[in-house]
């Protein structure tokens, strides 16, 4: 409070001296400026008798000390200048002060120099013969002036700044020194100003009903914490401020945190940015939801604002264990999805096949065609399935058989199985290239087909898949590129992951397990080999899988 009080004077202070300054000078420079526009007009007048009567033979031989005379004709030519050959300057019949003269008989302006350090006044006549008779004479402007009077200024201005920082310090003071020694335990019994009676009465109400108040909230607080103690979820209270008010065990266990913590804003108990967003989003709109991993456990937070009235006063965080729940639904929904997704549409084709053949709808030489179709179909769920006992078994480290394997062959083979599928794709698959890798056929198949269904599936119509094998001295690479729809780089790590699908919509559209990358990564490590992938989104993706020679 004394530094505020000791800033409004010293501000009152130099303001006014400020002030002050600038109104005196104004007022001198006005003043100056019409003793020099008199002095000008009485000067003008006595030059206009003497080019009256002498002509020019005056102008000439007149010399003006501080002044300047310029005689100028009916159409505006220089007839004569005190200081400059009439020859050398330009015509002024478009001058301010000269238009005037011409047209009322007198004319007066002025003009700032182009640095603005000088102002120069004009005043003309008109004589009787209808030329114009001009005097001028320059003035320091006011920023010229006040530079000139700076010494002094300063000199006045330090002064009065320290005769106001003196004063204002002893007034602020002892403004101040009263209100800082006041007992607010005992409020009554102040002796100080007369106008703080009614404010210090009040403080002594106020004090007692505090009083009153915190005891009531101690044994509410009592018996709230020996409810909240009991629970099994955790309970978070925050004021509208953002910091802890209440927190049960079991928050404190989550947050592994003491009872300290009370009193504390809530960053210091957890900093995730999504549980904080959804803080304020209960903040705003009244109630959100957020499910956070931790430590092997997923969470569910419910938020809600409490209100008081129409205020909202903070906010209440529920804290439930769902892991069993996300678990058992996420094992579920997984079954689901890979049971309808990967047999819907090879069953409704052996339906549909069957159904024809049934009802004598095929003709006897498609006949074979439809029964070969149906036999394929079959081989395709019986594939999809073992694609999972293949995925066990690779999680299993099961010996497989090694031998020599002709990639190039394998990567053929594999375009003809997706021929078909390429064609009502509209997408061109081509191999190229070659090389025999000591490894396991059936896995080497799997990866094949996999990397080329996937690169089929998630093309664009038109798009192209090329599947290039080469080798080196130490390794054999193998890459399928396509030109589809590619792959966000947050996605990039997780693609390989079991079930775990980019687009959701899409996979559903192609018929995707979820299974296919995953068996692939396992068959690479347990081929030895190692699998990267670079993709743009819009750009489509390539996959490399690296085979060391043993």
């Amino acid at each position: 409070m004394t530094k505020k009080i000791f800033r409004s004077i010293f501000i009152v202070a130099v303001s006014v001296l400020l002030a002050a300054i600038v109104i005196i000078m104004g007022v001198m420079y006005d003043y100056f400026l019409s003793v020099e526009r008199n002095q000008l007009r009485t000067e003008l007048t006595l030059a206009a008798q003497a080019v009256e009567s002498n002509g020019l033979e005056y102008l000439q031989q007149v010399s003006p000390d501080g002044c300047r005379l310029t005689w100028i004709d009916q159409d505006g030519a220089v007839l004569f200048d005190t200081q400059t050959d009439a020859g050398a300057m330009e015509n002024h019949a478009q001058r301010e002060e000269v238009q005037q003269a011409f047209q009322t008989g007198e004319g007066e302006s002025s003009r700032y120099s182009s640095t603005l350090t000088e102002k120069t006044l004009y005043r003309a006549v008109r004589l009787s013969d209808g030329t114009v008779l001009r005097i001028s004479t320059s003035l320091y402007s006011v920023p010229v002036l006040l530079l000139g009077m700076l010494q002094p200024i300063c000199i006045i201005f330090i002064l009065a700044l320290v005769l106001s920082i003196v004063l204002a310090r002893g007034i602020s003071r002892r403004i101040v020194h009263p209100l800082e020694n006041i007992n607010f335990e005992q409020p009554l019994e102040n002796n100080t100003y007369e106008e703080l009676a009614p404010v210090l009465t009040h403080m002594e109400q106020q004090r007692r009903q505090i009083r009153q108040q915190y005891t009531e909230l101690k044994l509410r607080q009592d018996e709230f914490n020996v409810i909240t103690g009991g629970l099994k979820e955790g309970l978070v209270l925050l004021n509208d401020a953002g910091n802890v008010v209440s927190i049960n065990p079991a928050a404190r266990r989550f947050f592994q945190v003491g009872n300290d913590c009370v009193g504390k804003d809530f960053l210091t108990l957890d900093r995730n940015p999504e549980l904080s967003r959804a803080i304020r989003e209960a903040e705003q709109s009244g109630k959100s939801e957020l499910q956070l991993s931790r430590d092997g456990h997923e969470y569910q937070f419910n938020i809600s604002r409490v209100e008081s009235g129409e205020e909202a006063r903070g906010v209440a965080i529920l804290i439930f264990d769902v892991t069993d729940r996300l678990l058992a639904e996420q094992s579920r929904r997984e079954f689901t999805a890979n049971v309808s997704h990967e047999l819907k549409t090879p069953l409704q084709t052996i339906m549909g096949s069957a159904e024809l053949l049934e009802n004598d709808m095929v003709k006897p030489e498609d006949r074979p065609r439809f029964i070969a179709h149906i036999r394929s179909e079959a081989a395709r769920l019986v594939t999809l399935i073992n694609d999972i006992i293949r995925l066990s078994q690779l999680d299993e480290n099961t010996e497989l058989p090694w031998e020599m394997v002709d990639l190039g062959q394998a990567a053929q083979a594999e375009a003809e199985t997706l021929a078909q599928a390429a064609e009502e794709k509209h997408v061109r698959l081509t191999v190229c290239g070659s090389a025999r890798l000591y490894a396991v056929s059936q896995l080497v198949h799997e990866i094949l087909y996999n990397l080329c269904d996937n690169a089929i599936k998630y093309n664009v119509t038109g798009g192209s898949v090329d599947v290039r094998i080469s080798e080196t001295d130490w390794a054999v690479t193998v890459s399928v590129a396509d030109t589809g729809v590619g792959i966000p780089p947050e996605h990039q790590q997780r693609i390989f992951e079991r079930f775990y699908r980019v687009d959701k919509s899409h996979s559903k559209a192609s018929g995707g397990t979820g299974l296919g990358l995953s068996i692939v990564k396992h068959a690479v490590q347990y081929l030895g080999g190692v699998i990267r992938v670079e993709s743009t989104p819009g750009a489509g993706s390539t996959f490399t899988v690296t085979f060391h020679k043993q």
